[in-house]
């Protein structure tokens, strides 16, 4: 039988990568909540769409997700439909 600190040990270990995201990340997501906040979509929908982005760009990538977006077409479909945009 697991101690009451011992399970909530494992269920923090299990959470943790459903937030597995950076400081960098984060910067990059951000930065592009404001290059779209003017786009007519409600604040909630413009973050999941960046955070949508972020996730599939490579972590190497040097890119703004604005910048990013332009080149990647398919992706930015995908993440505008995963958002509920448009």
């Amino acid at each position: 039988m697991l101690c009451k600190s011992s399970a909530i040990i494992i269920a923090m270990m299990i959470a943790v990568p459903a937030f597995a995201q950076t400081a960098d990340d984060t910067k990059w997501i951000n930065e592009c909540v404001q290059d779209n906040k003017d786009e007519g979509a409600k604040e909630d929908v413009v973050l999941k769409y960046c955070t949508c982005m972020n996730d599939k760009m490579d972590d190497n990538e040097n890119a703004s997700i604005s910048d990013w977006e332009k080149s990647h077409p398919d992706e930015r479909k995908i993440c505008e439909k995963e958002a509920g945009w448009r």
